[in-house]
């Protein structure tokens, strides 16, 4: 599936359209430059990448920065790529379920087969290497796990009979779908957006610009060699690295869904856009999730959970983003916080230990810093710049941890990284005033339904009646944890979906081969009255 682009081995994938390697027709490709040497010399490296975009610089001469590239895709290649999924779809689409659920499954197993090398390229890409591999992980245990698919399949269809009639409810495939996968998250994100093909979709794929390398190996080297070795026909899977093409997806008859990953502003726009062009718009967008920790929980596995808010920065949507603390166990928290916080390390991805990576677009965190301390907030650490050593830094490139008190809930609402996504290290901890407990815990629900996000919720806690309060009460969000991590993909559970700003007006816990079918009923009484 691939070819070496220079002697170093560089990765070299073209576009896949309708079971054929498609090149851009004036040679056009997009390279990503290894993320260690943009840390090394960001400005030599982006060089680099322009001047091989560009074509002034051969690719055969770009040295060991070069990771890879992939051919660019342009408006006529996309058009090939949404016709060749609409020819296979009538074929894909009489494969036996049954057929479709074991590709899944060893689409998984390949995933795990290939776990180190998609992490090698992901690493390439900018993220750690110890989060990398984890990462594969818990996507093939969890969107392709056997009990996430047999669940799934199991909601495909029931039948009853009544005498000479026979009632079906079946979910039949809706046809065409087309995949955004964010640039944040690209290649987990690119393998979720497939598990539409397991519903008997078809499926058009634009890996993103700025990190297609990653998207693209995984489904070059993972999910087309098990399409071809059970037999789909050409056309189900079309892969393409472009800019976005949206405009094309809501004019084409051939396109019947678009899974939109990305921000809450511009996600829900095209929702709007979608709607008016008879498209189903399927969102993924921001997440601003909230963790409720209360008297009596069990601290050390809180604060594991919590400081998941740093990896990667905090530029995931699934990760802690705000924190309620009972005022009993509220200052420890702070101060176990802020020690993790300052354990928390930069570096090049290439080096275990790394959680940190780059944030190029630092303006909002500063600001929301200086909003919530001029409202009252409490500093407990963090707050600056990081160079690749850790060292504090006017010029670096990484955002130092940073935990905030919050005192009350009214300050809470009044305070925009506790209302707002804030995609980036930053932890406010919101510690309600005192009172019963029965009372507090009230005031405290109420706060998590009124978040206009819906993505995930977590919760720890020791007595049983404030967990059952929780498991009752707490319905906003796609996914609730209790007691345990708040950003793992767990098997059967959903990774994705809530509602608000984060799924939209249909949002709700999302597995796509549910929300890329739609429900039919079928009424049969045979010939003769045979069954």
């Amino acid at each position: 599936m691939t070819a070496t682009l220079t002697e170093r081995g560089a990765l070299w994938f073209p576009a896949h359209i309708g079971g054929e390697a498609v090149e851009n027709p004036n040679g056009r490709a997009v390279h990503t430059v290894r993320a260690r040497a943009v840390l090394e010399d960001t400005f030599a490296a982006l060089r680099l990448k322009q001047d091989l975009d560009a074509g002034r610089v051969d690719a055969r001469d770009a040295g060991d920065a070069l990771a890879g590239a992939c051919a660019l895709a342009d408006e006529p290649m996309m058009e090939r790529a949404l016709a060749a999924a609409a020819r296979a779809l009538p074929a894909w689409s009489r494969v036996p379920l049954e057929t479709r659920v074991e590709i899944g499954l060893a689409i998984g197993e390949r995933l795990r087969e290939k776990r180190d090398a998609i992490a090698r390229v992901l690493v390439a890409e900018g993220q750690p290497i110890d989060l990398a591999g984890p990462t594969m992980d818990e996507y093939w245990q969890a969107d392709f796990s056997r009990p996430t698919l047999e669940w799934c399949a199991s909601q495909m269809r029931f039948e009853r009979s009544d005498g000479d009639r026979t009632s079906v409810l079946r979910r039949v495939p809706d046809g065409v779908v087309c995949v955004n996968p964010p640039q944040n998250a690209s290649a987990p994100n690119a393998l979720f957006g497939i598990t539409a093909l397991l519903a008997g979709n078809t499926v058009v794929l634009r890996a993103p610009r700025g990190v297609p390398l990653a998207t693209t190996y995984a489904l070059h080297e993972v999910v087309l060699p098990v399409l071809e070795e059970f037999g789909a026909p050409p056309g189900v899977l079309n892969i393409l690295c472009g800019p976005p093409m949206m405009e094309t997806w809501l004019n084409s008859p051939h396109v019947a869904d678009v899974v939109y990953v990305g921000g809450s502003g511009k996600g829900l726009a095209f929702e709007q856009a979608a709607v008016r062009a008879g498209k189903k718009p399927i969102l993924e967008l921001a997440g601003n999730d909230c963790c409720i920790v209360w008297r009596g929980a069990d601290l050390d596995g809180a604060v594991r959970s919590l400081t998941e808010n740093f990896r990667m920065s905090g530029q995931i949507c699934n990760i802690p983003n705000h924190v309620i603390a009972h005022p009993a166990i509220a200052d420890e928290l702070l101060s176990r916080l802020a020690a993790e916080a300052a354990r928390a390390r930069p570096g090049f991805p290439d080096e275990p230990g790394v959680v940190l990576t780059p944030v190029l677009q630092a303006d909002t965190f500063f600001d929301d810093i200086a909003d919530a301390v001029e409202s009252g907030a409490t500093l407990a650490h963090g707050g600056r710049r990081l160079d690749v050593h850790g060292n504090a830094s006017d010029t670096g490139l990484f955002l130092e941890p940073t935990i905030l008190r919050v005192d009350g809930l009214d300050a809470a609402r009044a305070t925009n990284a506790v209302v707002n996504e804030t995609f980036s290290p930053l932890l406010p901890v919101v510690v309600p005033a005192g009172g019963p407990d029965e009372a507090m815990l009230d005031d405290v629900l109420a706060f998590v339904a009124a978040n206009r996000y819906g993505l995930r919720v977590s919760a720890w806690a020791s007595e049983t009646s404030v967990v059952d309060r929780l498991v009752r009460d707490v319905t906003n969000c796609g996914v609730l944890n209790i007691n345990d991590s708040h950003s793992a993909f767990r098997p059967f559970l959903p990774t994705h979906g809530g509602r608000g700003l984060t799924g939209g007006a249909f949002g709700e816990a999302n597995y796509l081969m549910l929300r890329t079918t739609h429900l039919q009923g079928v009424g049969l009484v045979r010939p003769g009255g045979a069954r």
